[in-house]
């Protein structure tokens, strides 16, 4: 499989395409709207990897043509930007792609972050309005601190929540989310429960920013039954 990481210079996208690339036996696709920019970035993440796996098949493109090639596309960039980059690469997108979104709407003030949803009522549910017909959105990853993806020395043991309209789309993220070592990817309904699933972000940077001890906060969900 294909992983398109638009946006993958940045900081959620560097950590992504780390994990994947070292967890994963996929084909890791970053994105940029410079593709020197996007290449570059491949050779940093090469060096990152050099001495933790045995191979890694990581490229760099424009935008558009990761978006062409790949299977997942996951749009790595911030929420103002996710509108204007689906409608970069709605000509390369179709109904095989699976677009993801782990954007959140924030804003902050001296007390912390909150969350702060578009008028569509969440980042995943805009995106979902601004793809085009047919091409299934998925909204994952939203709750996971970059720096501790991005740390490789890091061992995870985290949760990540899936919200999709498709089965089957659902059924690929969940699939390639728990590739990674240390992620559980849950189910948590449809795009109408993302805004929940969005809004859980401000809070765990607000637990960082208010211990001391907590530095890349992220979430795993328990049952208390067990």
């Amino acid at each position: 499989m294909r992983i398109a990481l638009l946006g993958g210079t940045g900081d959620i996208g560097e950590g992504l395409a780390l994990r994947f690339a070292r967890d994963t036996g996929h084909e890791i696709l970053i994105g940029s709207r410079d593709p020197e920019k996007a290449r570059d970035a491949v050779a940093e993440y090469e060096g990152a990897l050099a001495d933790r796996t045995d191979e890694v098949d990581i490229k760099g493109f424009a935008n558009e043509m990761a978006a062409d090639r790949a299977d997942v596309v996951i749009l790595s960039v911030p929420p103002y930007y996710v509108g204007d980059t689906v409608d970069t690469v709605a000509d390369n997108l179709d109904s095989d792609t699976v677009l993801v979104t782990p954007a959140v709407g924030m804003q902050g003030d001296e007390d912390g972050l909150h969350y702060h949803p578009p008028e569509a009522g969440s980042v995943t549910q805009l995106v979902a309005q601004r793809a085009p017909d047919g091409v299934p959105v998925v909204g994952a990853f939203h709750n996971l601190a970059a720096d501790a993806l991005s740390t490789l020395e890091n061992d995870l043991d985290l949760d990540t929540l899936v919200v999709a309209d498709d089965d089957a789309a659902a059924d690929t993220v969940l699939t390639v989310a728990n590739e990674i070592e240390g992620l559980r990817a849950l189910e948590a309904g449809p795009l109408a429960n993302a805004a929940e699933v969005e809004s859980v972000t401000p809070l765990v940077i607000n637990i960082a920013k208010y211990n001391e001890e907590m530095h890349d906060v992220g979430v795993k969900w328990i049952d208390g039954s067990d």
